[in-house]
């Protein structure tokens, strides 16, 4: 289609203020991005649809000055300022005081190379990208406002007619030529799902867990600036698409980091940001927030299709995209049967790092005796503020089981780590697996008695670790350790961190006691 005379006469360097050499337009189904070489205009089309309506200038300003305010929250240093287009469609100006004929988002430009998605297909996705974005969410959703209103946003039947609304979109947007079961299945598993997590939901959305988060955190939509992680173009137009659940935009994230073929990635930023937020109760919810999410991008892939091209390449591109994500989908909805694995070792014997390791890799969650001692303190009323006194440890061993039943039922494997050096305790886990039915495994920790004070006094030093136990704390738990007995070493993985530990070799001995269990089971 023929551009409008405007956005033709916005390619002319000469109109801007800063006098680029060149203009570069991007357009997207809602919008115009002229690129100048340092900044950005993004005008909205005069478009309208059942989600939002930019058809007249005065919504286009609203819609722009909403805009700049909520991304301003992430991404502050790209969003400048709202600005008129004033003079005739075919004669634009940036400055006078007639009369606006449109607005513009006035934004820094980046290089688009940096954004996660192209960072994850050119394998420059990086671990420290994903910490400091799960530390980026988890901070922005602790801060959002909470979710007051009467409207949709946070009831359940709102939130699963947006889900089914996938299915009908979807259907007549698939080729004759595929199959459709898979469409069938994914519909009948989320009418399932939905019916299984409807009171939880509505728990969950008159417990302030409906926040104004982002709305569209897709890794298209996350740029790292200086190393940085700066989430952007965030939903301005649909206020029911923005406040959402927590945890589905967190499912979101994991489930692009999947259809990117990177689930380790998704399992360490699910895990960094449960352990900032301790909202483990959420997990009853991931998979259907992932197949929804799935499904949306899926959607989106077949609406990008352009039928009057001739580059067939570019919709062979979409409809590959479209079943990658149908794939990630399906395989959420898969059931694996879970394992509770737990710690067991002396404080300084690695099994924190290690613990991480494995539930990126397995996967699994990770729940830390040390993160949530210390959240107890805040929350609960009866914890005294010494971090490791008897009762103090009581509460902890506590929670962290009433925590593990909680995964284990939603389907989740769980590693709790803590140390686990009285075998009452070690039973207790044991007791909780049988009746989640999940298989059980101890994760035997040794290190020399000189490595574990080193690492200590190294840890308190640097003051980077939820861990405070300190020297005094390991010669108590020397004196009151209890060995595993003959029969939990049948149970258990040997692992000594003398050196590097090979995580590969490591979750294979897992699998392979999950495989042992198994026969034994069957038999």
């Amino acid at each position: 289609m023929p551009l409008p005379r405007l956005i033709e006469a916005l390619l002319q360097p000469e109109i801007y203020p800063d006098s680029p050499s060149s203009v570069r337009l991007v357009e997207t189904h809602i919008s115009w991005v002229l690129l100048t070489g340092e900044l950005a205009y993004k005008i909205k089309k005069p478009v309208r649809f059942p989600f939002l309506d930019f058809s007249r200038l005065p919504l286009r300003r609203h819609y722009c000055q909403e805009e700049l305010r909520l991304n301003r929250r992430l991404a502050s240093g790209l969003y400048l300022e709202v600005v008129p287009i004033r003079g005739r469609p075919e004669k634009p100006t940036f400055s006078g005081s007639t009369p606006a004929i449109e607005y513009a988002v006035k934004m820094r430009q980046f290089d688009r190379e940096a954004e996660f998605d192209r960072l994850a297909v050119n394998q420059r996705l990086q671990p420290v990208h994903i910490d400091r974005l799960a530390d980026t969410v988890a901070n922005f959703h602790l801060n959002s406002p909470k979710f007051t209103g009467p409207a949709a946003a946070g009831n359940p039947e709102s939130i699963h007619a947006a889900a089914m609304r996938n299915f009908s979109e979807l259907s007549p947007l698939a080729r004759p030529d595929e199959p459709c079961d898979a469409l069938a299945r994914l519909r009948e598993w989320t009418m399932q799902k939905f019916a299984e997590c409807r009171d939880f939901m509505q728990i969950r959305s008159e417990s302030g867990f409906i926040r104004e988060c982002h709305g569209d955190l897709h890794l298209g939509n996350i740029v790292a600036i200086d190393g940085h992680p700066v989430p952007f173009d965030c939903i301005e137009f649909n206020e029911e698409m923005r406040w959402i659940d927590v945890i589905d935009e967190i499912a979101f994230i994991v489930m692009d980091l999947c259809a990117h073929r990177l689930p380790e990635y998704g399992y360490r930023l699910l895990n960094r940001y449960l352990q900032i937020t301790g909202d483990f109760q959420a997990l009853a919810l991931l998979d259907y927030y992932r197949v929804y999410r799935a499904l949306v991008r899926a959607k989106i892939a077949l609406f990008s299709r352009n039928p009057a091209t001739r580059d067939h390449s570019s919709n062979e591109g979409f409809e590959a995209k479209y079943r990658t994500y149908i794939a990630v989908a399906l395989a959420s909805t898969s059931r694996t049967f879970p394992i509770l694995m737990i710690t067991h070792g002396l404080s300084g014997s690695g099994k924190s790092t290690v613990a991480a390791q494995i539930a990126e890799k397995l996967p699994a969650i990770q729940v830390r005796s040390d993160v949530e001692r210390k959240r107890l303190v805040l929350t609960d009323p009866r914890f005294d503020h010494a971090l490791y006194s008897e009762e103090a440890t009581r509460i902890t061993y506590r929670h962290l089981a009433e925590t593990a039943a909680r995964l284990l039922n939603s389907g989740h494997s769980v590693i709790v780590d803590a140390t686990f050096l009285q075998q009452t305790r070690r039973n207790q886990f044991r007791l909780l697996a049988e009746k989640s039915g999940a298989e059980f495994l101890i994760l035997d920790f040794q290190a020399p008695l000189g490595m574990l004070r080193a690492r200590i006094t190294e840890r308190l030093l640097a003051n980077n670790d939820p861990s405070d136990a300190g020297i005094e704390v390991l010669e108590s738990q020397m004196e009151h350790r209890e060995p595993l007995t003959r029969s939990e070493r049948k149970d258990s993985v040997s692992i000594r961190s003398r050196g590097k530990i090979d995580i590969g070799v490591l979750i294979n001995r897992i699998v392979g006691c999950r495989s042992r269990d198994r026969k034994t089971q069957s038999e």
